[in-house]
């Protein structure tokens, strides 16, 4: 799902739907069309994987539709679900490609829980770094996982502020170590036998935070030290007024804690 503008989608994010059990919801831009879409099936309940506004979008449109539907979430995320102007500004890019999503009221889940529906079990697992409040649901039996936006194919040049690096790169480490045989990605486009793409993100995630500490002991600048790595600032970085750039990524390997923390699946 994406927000059109003059014919095309920008910035689309994916929502799924299995055994009555909806996967994230989509940007608020796009909640008419999923809730269409959506008519003639049965929603028994929602998973936020996590509360970033294009993946909470549609739950307050599904529900009026539905009737009864419950959210789940991450603990950290049910205060901005219920309040999303309040607790999660929004800048310029993300109001416009995306939109401010209704409140919808939700309840907790956390690692060690899990999700039944009619013909599946999927096990919660917490896997911060794009967020403090990031949740992956894993089915062991298929071997499925739905991992929101905790992998994105390609290699970064950039970073959203707020990312925590290491966070990101031991979450991918932990669900790589999983028997997995299809990745269902927040935003990007199904992975079958993912773990080569997992480890080669990871892999290039970590080379990158070697050189970036490398040249950081050895006295250069983040400004120069994003130069020397990835070049001129990028199309994202005038579109998201900086928010999302080269700089954010260098500074989330100096300021946040070093990797190697035990993630709690």
């Amino acid at each position: 799902m994406a927000r059109s503008i003059a014919g095309r989608g920008y910035y689309w994010t994916t929502a799924y739907y299995v055994d009555g059990l909806m996967v994230d919801t989509g940007c608020a831009h796009a909640s008419r069309e999923l809730a269409a879409v959506m008519a003639t099936e049965q929603i028994v309940r929602i998973v936020n994987t996590h509360s970033h506004e294009d993946h909470i979008g549609g739950n307050a449109a599904l529900s009026r539709q539905q009737g009864e539907v419950e959210v789940l979430a991450h603990p950290l995320a049910l205060p901005i679900l219920a309040d999303p102007r309040g607790r999660q500004p929004l800048h310029p890019y993300r109001r416009l490609f995306w939109g401010w999503p209704e409140p919808s009221m939700g309840r907790p889940v956390g690692p060690g829980d899990v999700i039944r529906t009619q013909r599946h079990v999927f096990r919660v697992l917490h896997t911060p770094g794009h967020s403090p409040d990031h949740i992956c649901l894993y089915q062991e039996q298929h071997g499925w996982l739905f991992s929101g936006d905790l992998f994105v194919g390609g290699q970064d040049r950039a970073l959203r502020e707020g990312y925590n690096i290491w966070e990101i790169i031991d979450s991918l480490r932990a669900v790589s170590a999983l028997p997995l045989r299809t990745l269902f990605p927040g935003s990007a486009r199904v992975r079958h036998e993912p773990r080569e793409e997992l480890n080669a993100k990871i892999e290039h995630l970590e080379r990158v935070g070697e050189h970036v500490l490398e040249l950081h002991r050895n006295g250069w600048t983040v400004p120069a030290i994003a130069r020397k790595l990835f070049g001129g600032p990028g199309p994202v970085e005038f579109l998201t007024l900086g928010h999302f750039s080269r700089r954010h990524f260098v500074l989330s390997y100096l300021t946040n804690s070093s990797p190697g923390s035990p993630l709690e699946l």
